[in-house]
């Protein structure tokens, strides 16, 4: 493998910004100082001007392979991901078939190997009558269990008590929850039909899917998490009448109950359904605008650990379809580090904390093996961005392979320049240098 330097880069890490040269050499980092020779070096990259960070750590996508690749692959999304400075993934199991059984989840693996840019890992899924399966599972190559508490894209449901209490007994790895409950979903779906049929349009999802619905789920993961001590984390909070639940008191790397929020529940509100409808239909919804203020404050006084895409694409026809019948989720991962980075030129987080919560924190939580972080002896992920060269989101600049994205239009005061991958460099300036680059993440458990 080559060796490439990277000279004169703003450096963000570990709470600090300095200038500094890094080589690259065999996949690692292999010296962080400035001032470094390029004696043996095969690429040169001077970063004047540029901030340099550890690569994105996404742990929440849908990249719909196997089964649903007319909405997207391992391939089109990681690559996309690739072009906005995501250079991990972790990948939910409610693909076609569902990941239910060490075999299938075996497939995914076998499937990234062969096609994935950005490092790759994928969740075991839970169901109601899988339990012996879970528990299989290897905790020092999967990134954890997935459990639908609330039903989502796909037929994943868990609602079996005894079921849930079991898996949060005896699961020995960190379980990751999908927390909406079904019975007041239900029970809100059925009164909205009667009320206004096919008139329904998506901003009652909102009122369907409701911080009652969030709290009420949460509040069970939380509970059953403390009875049992197990290590949970709970994906993309979407109301404040849930962050109660969470400690800010303790450490991350002590925590055992974790939480993220997700980028569109911290730029989107329900004033943009009017604007952007079903596109921005997602599960959990897209709530009221105090929502999005208290959960940006519980990210910056770490009640929420993590920043993630849940990155669920869908066919524009299939969006297009009336509110009943549209699916759930959105495109993002292109995007999470404009999106924040623009939250860093509004003032509303440092770029240090920008970094800690895309990329040292999901480390952290998740005890990835060497990532997350710019050290000696440590996975070269990094990205360059230029701060004073706009981005505008146009269907041209969209890889998708759905071909749409709810922030189409928008113009961003940031630029990706570079991304390297296990120490490859395969993204410059608009032109990607590698198709597969990704390497399986280990862990530290």
């Amino acid at each position: 493998m080559t060796k490439i330097l990277i000279r004169n880069a703003r450096l963000v890490n570990e709470g600090r910004i300095v200038e500094t040269d890094v080589l690259i050499e065999n996949g690692f980092i292999a010296q962080m100082k400035p001032g470094l020779s390029d004696a043996g070096v095969s690429q040169v990259i001077d970063a004047s001007g540029q901030y340099l960070l550890p690569g994105v750590i996404d742990d929440q996508v849908h990249f719909r392979e196997p089964g649903l690749t007319h909405k997207a692959t391992i391939h089109s999304e990681s690559r996309a991901g690739v072009a906005g400075g995501v250079t991990t993934f972790m990948e939910m199991p409610n693909t076609v078939p569902n990941a239910l059984t060490q075999e299938l989840l075996a497939d995914k693996y076998a499937i990234a190997e062969r096609t994935a840019l950005a490092n790759y890992s994928f969740f075991m899924g839970a169901s109601n009558n899988n339990l012996d399966e879970v528990l299989r599972t290897d905790s020092q190559n999967v990134c954890g269990i997935k459990v639908f508490m609330g039903s989502s894209t796909g037929n994943m449901l868990v609602d079996n008590e005894s079921v849930l209490d079991s898996l949060f007994r005896q699961s020995p790895m960190l379980i990751a929850t999908h927390c909406e409950d079904e019975a007041t979903i239900r029970a809100n779906t059925e009164r909205y039909k009667e009320e206004y049929s096919d008139r329904a349009t998506a901003d009652l999802h909102p009122l369907i899917r409701n911080e009652k619905a969030c709290l009420k789920s949460s509040s069970m993961a939380v509970e059953l998490a403390k009875r049992h001590n197990t290590r949970l984390h709970i994906l993309h909070i979407s109301t404040a009448d849930e962050l109660a639940l969470f400690d800010n008191t303790i450490p991350l790397t002590e925590k055992r109950i974790t939480a993220e929020v997700c980028v569109h529940h911290l730029w989107f509100d329900s004033t943009d359904y009017a604007r952007l409808g079903n596109q921005i239909k997602c599960n959990p919804a897209i709530k009221a605008p105090h929502h999005k203020v208290a959960l940006l404050e519980a990210l910056l006084d770490d009640r929420l650990d993590i920043i993630a895409t849940d990155h669920a694409p869908h066919t524009w026809d299939e969006k297009q379809q009336p509110y009943w019948q549209a699916p759930s989720g959105l495109p993002l991962v292109q995007h999470p580090l404009l999106l924040m980075l623009e939250f860093v030129k509004q003032e509303k987080l440092t770029l240090e904390t920008m970094v800690r919560k895309m990329s040292h924190a999901p480390a952290d939580c998740f005890q990835i093996d060497r990532r997350g972080y710019v050290r000696e002896g440590y996975w070269a992920d990094l990205v360059l961005v230029d701060i004073n060269e706009p981005t505008t989101v146009t269907k041209q600049n969209i890889l998708y392979q759905c071909g749409w994205s709810p922030l189409e239009g928008n113009t961003f005061g940031a630029t990706v320049t570079h991304t390297v991958v296990s120490g490859e460099l395969v993204y410059q300036n608009g032109r990607f240098l590698a198709e597969r680059a990704g390497k399986r993440l280990q862990f530290s458990r």
